[in-house]
């Protein structure tokens, strides 16, 4: 897909009833689901604000940008997931947290960020985050400049590789917190995308089915 087709989307997307849980359940196992069911029951958990952005590239297609995190040792180390990050106090709502990680992971600059709407938060047991996705998009190609400190690698995937179904794969995953079985993933270009982040990306996933009917 262009991105002037995707652009074309935007409006009916924006007013779009949000699927929520039913599309991110498609991405989930059975023990995640049953945790993700039990957030009312958690501890007080901390917020995070991810952008889902997108973007055209020097062909005009349109593209979604993911990151590979560095390895270190926390949750989510060596994982594949969307910018962003905790809010901090000087972050005046969590969307500005989304905005802010972004830049700060990416290297774009802030004002060249338009946020298209807020998506259904996330509770994520593990590192005990609700999180709460945006989608974005640059108008422009963008010049990325990764954050050394964090990010190991950009992940740019094409629009329509994520709206493929055949890229929708299952397997086990082991992780430092435990193992879970027969876990739904998007595979995208080697890369493995699954967990909250694929919960998530599954709803981006069917608002832009729905916008195109």
């Amino acid at each position: 897909m262009n991105f002037d087709e995707f652009l074309e989307l935007i409006p009916k997307i924006k007013n779009l009833s949000l699927p929520g849980r039913e599309s991110q359940y498609k991405m989930a196992s059975a023990s995640r689901r049953i945790l993700m069911e039990a957030e009312l029951n958690a501890a007080t958990p901390r917020k995070a604000g991810v952008m889902a952005l997108f973007y055209p590239d020097r062909n005009n297609t349109a593209n979604i940008v993911l990151l590979m995190r560095k390895d270190y040792q926390g949750v989510h180390a060596n994982q594949v997931g969307f910018p962003g990050g905790k809010m901090e106090e000087e972050d005046r709502d969590i969307e500005a947290t989304a905005i802010r990680e972004t830049v700060e992971e990416t290297g774009v600059p802030a004002e060249s960020i338009q946020v298209i709407r807020s998506l259904t938060s996330l509770y994520v047991p593990p590192s005990n985050f609700m999180v709460y996705p945006f989608m974005g998009i640059l108008s422009a190609p963008p010049f990325f400049y990764p954050q050394p400190e964090e990010v190991a690698e950009l992940v740019e995937v094409p629009l329509a590789d994520m709206l493929d179904d055949s890229i929708v794969l299952k397997k086990d995953f082991i992780t430092s917190y435990g193992s879970n079985k027969n876990v739904p993933y998007f595979r995208f270009r080697g890369y493995d995308v699954w967990g909250a982040t694929a919960a998530m990306l599954s709803e981006v996933k069917d608002l832009v089915i729905t916008a195109m009917e």
